[in-house]
């Protein structure tokens, strides 16, 4: 199964088991993520619905890439300009693509049920 996802304004195609390098996402590494920013989603040809689908990621590391001379330079004004930038990048690991858990709602307790213990006595007298 694959799948289409957005992050840090620019899209990749998935699969579990994929490594990929994104923009610069919080964690540490070595903890789990998950991206909800599903486009498309499917297996061979099939497409399926991305309702309710999430892509779980584990991070890596956090990184810096490469270095990139900016040199900005304007002739005959003696205006020459020399920077470098390292963007910082997060790896990922694809771990599971699959639907997102529901959270289950708290349950009724059975002393709510039943009525309480003080109340019983009061009723007979």
């Amino acid at each position: 199964m694959f799948a289409i996802v957005r992050t840090g304004g620019k899209q990749y195609r998935v699969a579990a088991g994929d490594k990929i390098v994104v923009e610069k996402l919080e964690g540490e590494a070595g903890s789990s993520i998950s991206l909800t920013d599903i486009l498309l989603a499917g297996e061979g040809s099939d497409l399926q619905s991305v309702e309710g689908l999430t892509v779980s990621a584990e991070i890596l590391a956090q990184a810096k890439a490469d270095k990139v001379i900016v040199f900005k330079k304007r002739r005959r004004h003696n205006y020459r300009r020399k920077n470098g930038h390292r963007q910082q990048h997060t790896i990922l690991k694809i771990t599971a693509i699959g639907a997102q858990e529901e959270k289950k709602p708290a349950r009724a307790k059975k002393a709510d049920a039943a009525p309480a213990p003080a109340e019983a006595p009061a009723a007979e007298a």
